[in-house]
């Protein structure tokens, strides 16, 4: 397969076992590989191009600045050489990083809890085991360890939950490196999505019923189907979000959504369920009980559509519509409340 020359994607693995059925990032892909390869040689070129777009712009200005011009081109894809720059600058992670030297060390070095340790042992062999990078205890997941333990001691409110190991996994490809991995970590969980990863994940809870709102608005029919079987949101969408979508869209998929989220926040993720629920609403309101339900929801994060990473990009800022963080904040408020009268009152 033909990589871009000019660094848009990491270079070809040392240790590709054949060369053939891996993609940069170490992933198998035995199954969809030519799909894969098909859909890369067309966006090579996009790479390319934005690549060499990203260079000019940082010649000009090192500083990574919030503005019009550097939100449009990272809504058409940070190159992989600049992502981990882009992502520490725009989440704050890198002014943490500075701010604080030797922290993350020093959270390595003191004593671990044994409870957090097991539990995070536990899911080290579980995490992306189709890819070459995590199959041994030589390769990253000595890395992978460290981050989670130090930002488990870092944040003891959240210590280690599920799906935790997923995101820190997917810092730890892109940045190559654990302390930048624990400030994006620490960005994402303690400031964009907070509650999300606490015991009584009040965020997670309040983000779908949030999402199941939106849908009423913008997809009236969904709505109303999805109102026959309560708590069917959390079922079908609470994956999508406690794992920021990894595991359930394409890579190239994610990196890209990741850049957004990075930069604009989380209503980048209600845009992204948004277009996916609203593209496939055809096949949703074909379904007929709830395993039909559920079924179509885990088909619809896949195939071409969710595969062809920068026309899905393009959709996600065109067909929900307009979506402003007030709009989210508000209903976050009114679900977060709802939420906490329900659970008061079971008790």
């Amino acid at each position: 397969m033909e990589r871009p020359a000019s660094g848009g994607l990491p270079r070809p693995l040392p240790h590709d076992p054949d060369g053939e059925r891996i993609d940069p990032y170490g992933f198998e892909r035995a199954h969809d590989y030519e799909s894969y390869k098909e859909m890369m040689n067309e966006y090579v070129a996009v790479l390319n191009r934005r690549s060499l777009r990203w260079s000019k712009l940082l010649q000009e200005s090192p500083h990574i600045e919030k503005n019009l011009t550097v939100k449009r081109y990272v809504r058409k894809g940070v190159p992989g050489e600049h992502r981990a720059r882009i992502w520490m600058a725009a989440s704050g992670a890198q002014e943490q990083l500075e701010s604080r030297p030797g922290y993350y060390r020093s959270l390595l070095a003191a004593r671990h809890q044994a409870p957090l340790t097991e539990t995070i042992h536990a899911d080290i062999h579980r995490t992306f085991p189709d890819n070459i990078l995590f199959k041994s205890e030589a390769s990253l997941q000595s890395s992978l360890f460290n981050v989670l333990v130090a930002y488990g001691h870092h944040n003891k409110a959240v210590g280690y939950c599920q799906g935790m190991n997923f995101i820190a996994g997917y810092l730890i490809i892109i940045t190559k490196d654990e302390e930048k991995s624990f400030w994006l970590m620490d960005a994402l969980l303690a400031k964009m999505l907070p509650d999300y990863y606490s015991p009584s994940m009040l965020g997670l809870k309040a983000d779908v019923e949030v999402l199941s709102e939106l849908v009423k608005m913008k997809s009236p029919a969904v709505g109303q189907l999805m109102a026959q079987y309560p708590g069917i949101w959390m079922l079908v969408v609470s994956r999508w979000f406690i794992c920021l979508y990894v595991d359930v869209l394409p890579i190239e998929t994610v990196l890209r959504v990741w850049d957004c989220l990075f930069y604009e926040g989380s209503k980048v993720l209600f845009r992204v369920a948004l277009t996916l629920i609203m593209h496939h609403q055809p096949e949703i309101l074909r379904a007929r009980s709830l395993p039909d339900v559920c079924q179509c929801f885990r088909q619809i994060t896949c195939g071409a559509f969710s595969l062809e990473c920068h026309s899905f990009m393009q959709r996600i800022f065109t067909e929900p519509g307009s979506l402003s963080m007030t709009t989210v904040h508000k209903l976050r408020e009114k679900c977060t409340k709802q939420i906490q009268e329900e659970e008061s009152g079971r008790s």
